[in-house]
């Protein structure tokens, strides 16, 4: 049983600025619609399977949605930063948080004020920060926020079954395959989606955080 939900003063779960060598990611707000509006009016040829706005109406919904989640305690999304440029890139979220319900004294609970399982998602970069180390980078700081501040004991990354170029990236992260879930949500065209589902556990955490930080020094 999860208590998703929980008032967020009362959890670790706040917006919080995670800045590493090539990105930065900071609390999305209404203040980076016009910047994020930018980021998406580029090339979209990779957007397909993607939710990415493509209107000033659309953006605003877009960030309200993701502030209503926040809110909720469901998610904590972020707006990218090319550290480079200063440019707002795209933007990111952790979502479908979860704090389950222990029994009294169970060794693996650290703490009520801890998630114990959440996703990263709703990944999308302008087409100039794509192939770059910008979402290396920023999926290790995710993931170390993760693992080492929320002590979560899983990760989970999901994308549209049909959408092998996310599912190739994905494995790059070293995340490990679970399965498709049929007929999972809508699909960002309007489709029914199936839903690949990946996933790193907080013991394969070590070899993940390797395999990323090799990268990002080749």
């Amino acid at each position: 049983m999860s208590a998703v939900g929980v008032a967020a003063e009362t959890t670790m779960v706040r917006p919080v600025t995670l800045e590493g060598r090539f990105v930065r990611l900071e609390p999305l707000t209404q203040a980076h619609a016009r910047p994020l509006l930018a980021a998406a009016s580029g090339s979209r040829e990779t957007y397909g399977l993607t939710l990415v706005p493509g209107s000033a109406a659309e953006t605003a919904a877009y960030i309200e949605t993701a502030l209503a989640e926040q809110r909720a305690t469901r998610s904590l999304p972020f707006a990218t930063v090319d550290r480079a440029s200063g440019r707002v890139i795209g933007s990111t979220r952790f979502l479908n948080i979860e704090f389950w319900t222990w029994p009294a004294g169970n060794r693996h609970q650290r703490g009520p004020e801890r998630p114990d399982v959440v996703e990263i998602g709703a990944t999308w970069l302008a087409a100039s920060a794509q192939r770059t180390p910008i979402n290396t980078e920023a999926k290790l700081l995710m993931l170390t926020h993760a693992f080492h501040h929320w002590r979560v004991h899983r990760v989970s990354l999901m994308t549209d079954a049909r959408n092998q170029r996310s599912r190739q990236a994905i494995l790059r992260l070293g995340a490990r395959f679970d399965g498709v879930l049929r007929a999972a949500r809508p699909a960002s065209d309007g489709a029914i989606r199936d839903t690949a589902a990946f996933s790193i556990l907080e013991e394969e955490w070590p070899a993940v955080r390797a395999n990323l930080e090799a990268r990002l020094t080749q």
